[in-house]
């Protein structure tokens, strides 16, 4: 087996074994509603491997609480591309569902809050942002990303270039309500509280297993909580 092979291999074996029943994998892409700019909007950002499907269930509870959610499916999802070229195509996904200036919240999944996090802070995304909510996000790298030499796991690593540039004006995101959703006992981001930001508030939800962080229930209820709860304080 190449070496690459046998790395890639390890990686997703330490990151999604523990949650392979949760995989997204197979499960057809979610039908997009029509826009409804009466409706709060929130962009969900999946993680490495995942599809827009890996938000089914969250996104039901969204649309039950009213909002209108826009899940993205980043092409690749493998981090065979670096996590600038993934932020660019989610602004191109922004612009073509919400247009040029409609505001938006939102919530983002490991890998996603990386790529989430570079729109915002790089490519103008600030300008129409609400709140955001990350989950399970290494937002200060995590060593599992050794295992993988692909660009978009080298800038996960901890001390990359592209994470010390994102972290140093960290700060940009203190004007706006930010929510960071994260567990101890998480095995893929490692180490744990990575997921931390020293801004905004942060939720601890011990669970395990990296990718049901998205389909627990604890979790979903957390979001929700923190997306009423900032949308009061903001609007």
């Amino acid at each position: 087996m190449p070496r690459r092979v046998r790395r890639s291999a390890a990686f997703l074996l330490i990151v999604l074994l523990p949650s392979a029943a949760c995989s997204a994998e197979g499960r057809p892409e979610p039908v997009p509603e029509p826009l409804d700019p009466s409706r709060p909007q929130v962009v969900l950002v999946h993680g490495i491997w995942d599809t827009a499907a890996k938000f089914d269930k969250m996104s039901a509870a969204l649309m039950d609480a009213g909002w209108q959610p826009q899940a993205i499916s980043l092409t690749p999802n493998d981090a065979s591309v670096t996590l600038e070229r993934s932020a660019g195509q989610l602004r191109k996904f922004i612009e073509e569902r919400l247009g040029p200036d409609l505001q938006f919240s939102m919530v983002a999944f490991s890998m996603g809050g990386l790529v989430a996090r570079y729109y915002l802070q790089r490519l103008d995304g600030l300008r129409r942002l609400k709140r955001l909510v990350t989950i399970s996000t290494p937002h200060h790298g995590t060593w599992t990303a050794h295992f993988d030499a692909l660009p978009g796991a080298v800038e996960m690593r901890p001390g990359s270039l592209f994470l010390e540039d994102l972290n140093s004006d960290i700060m940009m995101l203190s004007a706006f309500p930010v929510t960071t959703i994260w567990s101890p006992q998480d095995i893929g981001i490692q180490p744990p509280d990575s997921s931390r930001l020293p801004l905004g508030s942060n939720v601890i939800i011990p669970n395990g297993r990296h990718a049901a962080m998205l389909t627990d229930d604890r979790v979903i209820h957390a979001v929700l909580a923190a997306l009423t709860q900032q949308s009061q304080d903001r609007e």
